[in-house]
């Protein structure tokens, strides 16, 4: 009896043990998959934007044109642009392959490094990260994960491009809360100067009404043929 129960133990631990290793793999292949970025192949019709790149530790910023790739599956930014102007690069826990469209894998080598920065765009702001790659001649492209979360309005014969569709944590709503923060700040402090000199008047009024008093007092004490 007990030999019966010690196989069936030893049975139970095995499939255990063999469930948690797929599990394993299967999460390693998840997160592998998870790290792997498509190249696109090159647009029919390439929408250009300017913005602006600011460096989060030293504020300072840099102009350049963005290419918007609806067939890219991040954000990228060319290693010469991100070396050429400082801008600090973070390293991968794990490199992000690089795949190209036909399955095939980038000459570029996989990508090791991110960088983190403030983009502005006509009055819109948010902090981002950029994957750091060969791009060639192209210096940042922003693709799917940014066009589908500001869903822009794209005028593709003119190659315009409008932000009206920003979801909540844009920058350009948190700029008018801001504004609307900055006006009522001002308008409390000009409540706060209105009271302060209403209050000051007040006492004023007190010590004339005490002197008048005091004044009247005094009258009285001396005799009205030395008034």
């Amino acid at each position: 009896m007990r030999e019966e129960v010690k196989k069936l133990r030893k049975r139970k631990i095995e499939e255990l043990t063999k469930k948690v290793k797929e599990l394993k793999e299967m999460k390693e292949k998840a997160q592998e998959e998870e790290r792997v970025v498509r190249c696109t192949m090159r647009p029919l019709r390439a929408v250009w934007i300017k913005v602006g790149l600011e460096k989060v530790n030293t504020h300072e910023g840099v102009a350049v044109d963005a290419l918007l790739d609806s067939g890219a599956t991040g954000l990228f930014m060319n290693k010469e642009f991100v070396e050429k102007n400082g801008l600090r690069m973070e390293k991968l826990e794990r490199p992000v392959k690089v795949m190209n469209i036909d399955g095939t894998h980038n000459k570029g080598g996989d990508i090791t490094h991110e960088v983190t920065c403030n983009i502005y765009y006509k009055g819109h702001r948010e902090r981002a990260r950029f994957d750091v790659c060969n791009l060639g001649r192209t210096e940042v492209i922003l693709g799917m994960p940014w066009l589908a979360a500001h869903n822009p309005e794209i005028d593709w014969e003119k190659g315009e491009v409008k932000l009206t569709r920003c979801p909540p944590w844009c920058g350009k709503d948190n700029e008018k809360k801001e504004k609307v923060k900055s006006r009522e700040r001002k308008r409390l402090l000009e409540e706060e100067k209105v009271i302060s000199w209403a209050a000051d008047e007040k006492e004023d009024w007190g010590r004339e009404e005490e002197m008048e008093i005091d004044h009247r007092k005094i009258e009285t004490m001396v005799p009205k043929r030395f008034h």
